[in-house]
């Protein structure tokens, strides 16, 4: 009686974990261009917004990325890593702050074999 308790404990401990979607995967990214977007308001700082080239693996995602009020730098960022989660719509990312913030994915293009690094 024992060893079937045991057995039936272990069970309801493991069943739950496989029933569980896999966490999100982060990859790493590179920020290969930012330009300012097209359509913003020159000089107005509350419509400030960029088109974010991002390289994933072998693939280049455009992003529209809006700072948040107060914030600035966005256009210094060519170059750098970052983790990135691609979803369907949307590249999530930690800004500078370690806050949690998304884009949305303008466009998406095979990488070009210069582009490696």
């Amino acid at each position: 009686m024992r060893k079937i308790v045991s057995v039936i404990l272990l069970w309801m401990a493991v069943l739950p974990a496989l029933a569980q979607s896999p966490a999100p995967k982060y990859q790493p990214g590179t920020i290969m261009a930012v330009k300012p977007h097209k359509g913003a308001a020159a000089g107005d700082p509350s419509t400030t917004r960029f088109d974010i080239s991002i390289r994933v693996g072998s693939t280049v995602y455009t992003v529209l990325y809006a700072p948040p009020p107060g914030s600035y730098g966005a256009e210094y960022t060519q170059g750098m890593n970052l983790l990135v989660l691609v979803g369907d719509k949307t590249i999530t990312f930690s800004d500078m702050t370690g806050v949690s913030r998304q884009a949305a994915i303008l466009s998406r293009a095979a990488a070009s074999p210069q582009s490696d690094h």
